[in-house]
């Protein structure tokens, strides 16, 4: 079992920036990736970001050189710095973490972004 905790979100005024955070805890060993998605009302749970083991990065087009995702291997918690938000990107932000275990999931946390 992998625990996920994460933190950061909030209100922010559009081209704001927000830093999320989460942190990984339990059988963290063999992590092959992990990532955030994000789910607004009424649409279905997107990816936003994903970064693998051996360091590749992967970014929704919507985000793609607003966002970047990082991680700190030795805390076992992975970032996303969010600049330039806008409106759209209002959403529910969970985070993901794979392993030879399979998938686990964040409880989420609120960002929201006014115009």
């Amino acid at each position: 079992q992998v625990q996920l905790v994460e933190s950061g979100g909030g209100l922010v005024q559009a081209g704001g920036s927000l830093r999320l955070s989460c942190a990984a805890s339990g059988s963290i060993f063999r992590i092959k990736a992990m990532g955030w998605y994000r789910q607004a009302p009424g649409k279905q749970r997107e990816l936003v970001a994903s970064i693998a083991v051996g360091g590749i990065t992967n970014y929704a087009d919507s985000v793609e050189g607003r966002f970047t995702i990082s991680r700190d291997i030795a805390k076992n918690t992975v970032y996303l710095q969010m600049n330039s938000l806008k409106p759209e990107d209002t959403a529910v932000y969970y985070c993901r973490c794979s392993n030879s275990g399979g998938d686990y999931w964040g409880q989420g946390t609120q960002v929201t972004v006014s115009s």
